[in-house]
């Protein structure tokens, strides 16, 4: 016995009381029968069907097919019942209208093989007459035609059993003879076929005639022989397959042709994602050029480098009782550097503004006085020319090391400065090199500078017996705190500060303190920008999920469908992840590209410095997908536990 139905009951709770659609329904089909149930219109014969195609499920009673139980199967088992036992032809054809008529009977085998077979379906059209209308969409074939589509689908996983739901009732006579014809040569190829239909002519025809009336069976008379097909023990597959890359990739490219067929809606959904994704990749490419930018600004500073400056306090000098400010001299420098270990090398450094002029052209740049110490230090070894040597410090040579801004203003962008003569406050100085570019940082242009010997700034330029401030570089990181505090005790002891004023008397900076907060609060503005850029790949999201639940609401017959051929929640699951995957990756694409673009324009137009990392594009290509697979959950989750009758009522 292929099927057996024993006191089935099936009622709506559509009143108090209830509405009893069928009442105590008992039938059993044996293999091999072509099966008419007729009744007039709400007879309740379609829902009897429905229930023998394990699209719905009765209130009571119990329901065998080949001897197992229904009633405590799973979805996914029932699904797969679906999809390898039963076929369906429904009245209203059912086809998906994006899809040709080759693709609408193929459908099926994504959910039995996990993959698409052409050559399958194109085998089935030709055997149900529809060879040369493969390729035409259902709106492009007539009622008929679609008909045939509908059959061929219901055959393509070779079924054992076939329900027709009024195949012929839209349908003209002669494309009604003709459907029930094919209906008929199937059965003698074994297939069972369970047939509703309103029409005496049409159930005659079967070899068994069931009439129903107000949810009972009135009547069952056998009308012909039943051809005998072979008893299947093995109803369904007990594993299910796992997901596969071949089963993604239809899912993809179904989920392309879907967002396709709505361009509009899918534009505005990708357009969150993309401005999320330039936002992440522009405020990320900002923040890294900033922090490189000061990373090269550091560098210049020197490693474990300290910074002693005078401070303000006016306190009595070192051997007499006049009242001055503390001053720094050039022999301190070296005192210090002889006398405190920890110390690698100081260097005594002066500062001022001059008018600088060559022929015609002048310009007011800042110079400093420096030792040759310095280049070391400052990591700024001239890449054209030469830094000054310690004995033309001492001898007061008039040399100058040149910024790159001063040689732009002075000489233009072709002309080699080296050698050539340049005036200083009217002195003349002959250039012997060029600094390394370091470029702009806030008000501050770091190349708009002009380096000479100390002693040559001190005694032949500017007019000053001290210096400014002491670069001090110490010998190993980890003895930093220790030099600093050495430093400090030097100056109190050699110029006699008072308790009271050791504060304010000087200062000894740490440059690596400096470098670390500096360093810090970048990270900490970088993080800012992306998390700011990031809301509004939430904000895309949101609309993914939005689009994606509409799409839902909208397609809830084609889920029906799909649940009908045989797809499990699993698979409808996938199917509405991938195509909200597919937004996400699309968006993500076109935002990588707004990105780079935007942050291109940024560092040309505002001249900003701007890095674009390989990890921020990846990062944020994966955040975008992540995102619409993560707001996609719930509108697939929400598809996938559609009950498939009430999906295929749905308008």
């Amino acid at each position: 016995m292929v099927i057996e139905l024993k006191d089935i009951f099936k009622s709506y709770q559509v009143t108090e009381e209830g509405l009893v659609v069928l009442k105590n329904i008992s039938l059993n089909i044996e293999s091999g029968e072509f099966v008419s149930i007729m009744g007039p219109s709400g007879s309740g014969k379609s829902t009897l069907l429905n229930i023998l195609g394990l699209l719905d499920t009765p209130t009571s009673g119990s329901y065998r097919i080949y001897g197992k139980e229904v009633s405590g199967l799973s979805d996914d088992e029932l699904a797969i019942l679906r999809r390898d036992v039963f076929g369906f032809v429904f009245q209203q054809f059912n086809l998906l209208p994006r899809m040709n008529a080759l693709n609408n009977v193929e459908l099926p085998l994504l959910y039995s093989r996990g993959c698409l077979n052409p050559k399958s379906a194109k085998k089935i059209l030709e055997q149900v007459g529809l060879s040369d209308r493969m390729f035409h969409r259902p709106q492009q074939l007539s009622g008929g035609q679609q008909q045939r589509v509908a059959i061929a689908r219901a055959l393509i996983n070779s079924p054992k059993i076939i329900f027709a739901d009024e195949p012929t009732g839209n349908l003209d006579s002669v494309s009604g003879k003709e459907i029930l014809a094919i209906l008929k040569e199937l059965n003698k190829q074994g297939i069972t076929i369970v047939l509703i239909t309103h029409e005496e002519s049409i159930a005659k025809q079967a070899g068994r005639l069931i009439r129903i009336h107000d949810g009972e069976i009135i009547s069952d008379e056998v009308l012909g022989k039943k051809t005998r097909q072979k008893e299947e023990k093995e109803l369904y597959k007990k594993q299910i397959a796992p997901f596969s890359f071949s089963e993604f990739m239809e899912h993809f490219k179904e989920g392309v042709k879907t967002l396709l067929a709505n361009k509009v809606r899918t534009g505005l959904s990708i357009l969150g994602i993309l401005i999320g994704v330039a936002a992440v990749i522009t405020m990320l490419a900002l923040g890294t050029g900033a922090r490189r930018a000061m990373e090269q600004e550091m560098a210049s500073l020197g490693s474990n480098l300290l910074v002693l400056r005078p401070g303000n306090m006016r306190i009595h000098g070192r051997s007499t009782a006049d009242s001055a400010a503390i001053r720094l001299t050039y022999e301190d420098a070296a005192s210090l550097e002889k006398n405190i270990p920890y110390i690698k090398e100081a260097s005594p450094n002066v500062s001022g503004n001059g008018q600088v002029t060559y022929l015609d052209k002048n310009w007011r740049t800042q110079i400093m006085g420096v030792t040759p110490s310095y280049a070391r230090m400052h990591v700024a070894e001239p890449e054209i020319g030469r830094f000054f040597t310690e004995q033309e410090n001492k001898t007061r040579s008039r040399v100058a090391i040149v910024g790159m801004t001063v040689v732009k203003t002075l000489f233009g962008e072709q002309q080699n400065p080296v050698g050539e003569f340049i005036k200083i406050n009217k002195v003349m100085f002959q250039i012997i090199g060029i600094l390394p570019e370091r470029g702009a940082t806030g008000f501050r242009d770091q190349d708009d500078v002009i380096v000479i010997p100390t002693l040559t700034a001190m005694y032949r330029l500017m007019g000053k017996n001290y210096i400014d401030y002491v670069d001090i570089e110490v010998t190993a990181p980890e003895e930093m705190q220790l030099a600093e505090d050495s430093i400090k005790e030097f100056v109190i002891r050699q110029f006699n500060i008072p308790l009271s004023q050791q504060q304010d008397a000087f200062s000894v900076r740490n440059m690596s303190d400096i470098k670390e907060a500096i360093s810090q609060t970048n990270k900490i503005m970088s993080m800012l920008l992306a998390s700011i850029a990031a809301v509004s790949l939430l904000v895309g999201g949101i609309g993914i999920m939005n689009i994606m639940l509409v799409s839902v609401t909208e397609r809830t017959k084609e889920i029906g469908l799909r649940k009908a051929v045989g797809a499990r929640r699993r698979d409808i699951m996938s199917q509405f992840l991938t195509e909200a995957g597919v937004i996400g990756i699309f968006g993500g694409v076109l935002g990588i590209l707004l990105g780079v673009s935007a942050t291109m324009l940024m560092s040309l137009v505002l001249g900003w410095t701007t890095y674009i990392s390989l990890t921020s594009v990846v990062l944020s290509f994966s955040f975008s997908v992540a995102i619409g697979l993560v707001f996609g959950v719930w509108p697939a989750k929400k598809a996938s536990t559609l009950n498939p009758i009430e999906a295929l009522r749905s308008e």
